[in-house]
C-alpha cells in the first residue's frame, strides 16, 4: 500500500489576508473594503484606548486606513496582516500624539456616548455603577501612563496580543515588551491605588 508523502505545502491552509493583498495589488477595490471591514473595529478600539477620546479615535482610524490604502501593496508578509495593521495604527497614534495630546477625559464627559453595556437597572444598578466607576478610573489611569507603557498594556491586556505579536507591532524585542508591560501594570496599580 502506497503512502502519500505529507508536506507542509499540502497541509497549508491559504491565508485570506495574503489573498486580499494580492487582490489589492491587482487593482481590486473590494479587497481594501474587506481589509477595512475586517480591521476597522480593532483599529478604532486601539485608538480609543490610547487616546481616551472618541472623536480623536475616529480621526485616527481614518488616518490609519488612509495610510493602509496607500501602502497595502507594499505589505510583504514578514508578519501577519493583523500585526502590520497594528504597527501602522501604533505609528499613526505616536505621530499624532507627538504633535498633539488629546484631552484624556473624553470618554466620560457628559453627553459622550459610552460603549454599550448590558444592563438590568432593576437588579444590577449598584453593580453597574461600580463597573462604570471602575472603567472610568482605569481609563483615566491608562491615559496617565507614558505612551510606551500604555501601548504595551493595551496590546497585551485589552487587545490580547501575544508578546511576540506586540514585539513585531512595536518594533522592539520581546524582553522589552515584557519589561514595558510589567512597568506599565505597576504604574497602573499605583495610579489606581491613589485614586481609591
Amino acid at each position: 500500500m502506497a503512502v502519500e508523502a505529507f508536506t507542509l505545502e499540502s497541509a497549508a491552509v491559504p491565508d485570506p489576508d495574503v489573498d486580499l493583498v494580492a487582490r489589492h495589488r491587482a487593482g481590486d477595490g473590494r479587497a481594501f473594503d474587506e481589509v477595512y471591514l475586517r480591521y476597522s473595529g480593532m483599529v478604532y478600539g486601539l485608538a480609543l484606548r490610547l487616546s481616551a477620546n472618541p472623536p480623536e479615535a475616529e480621526d485616527l482610524t481614518q488616518e490609519v486606513f488612509l495610510r493602509i490604502y496607500r501602502h497595502l501593496g507594499s505589505f510583504r508578509g514578514g508578519s501577519s496582516l493583523k500585526t502590520w495593521v497594528y504597527r501602522v495604527a501604533l505609528n499613526q497614534c505616536r505621530s499624532r500624539f507627538s504633535r498633539f495630546r488629546p484631552p484624556t477625559q473624553g470618554l466620560f464627559e457628559e453627553g459622550v456616548e459610552e460603549a454599550p453595556q448590558l444592563r438590568d437597572p432593576a437588579r444590577f444598578a449598584e453593580e453597574n455603577a461600580l463597573s462604570h466607576d471602575t472603567s472610568r478610573r482605569v481609563t483615566e489611569a491608562l491615559a496617565r501612563l507614558p505612551l510606551v507603557f500604555r501601548e504595551a498594556v493595551v496590546l497585551r491586556d485589552l487587545e490580547g496580543l501575544a508578546y511576540e505579536e506586540i514585539a513585531d507591532a512595536t518594533g522592539v524585542r520581546v524582553g522589552t515588551v515584557r519589561s514595558r508591560i510589567a512597568r506599565g501594570r505597576e504604574q497602573l496599580r499605583q495610579l489606581l491605588g491613589r485614586a481609591a
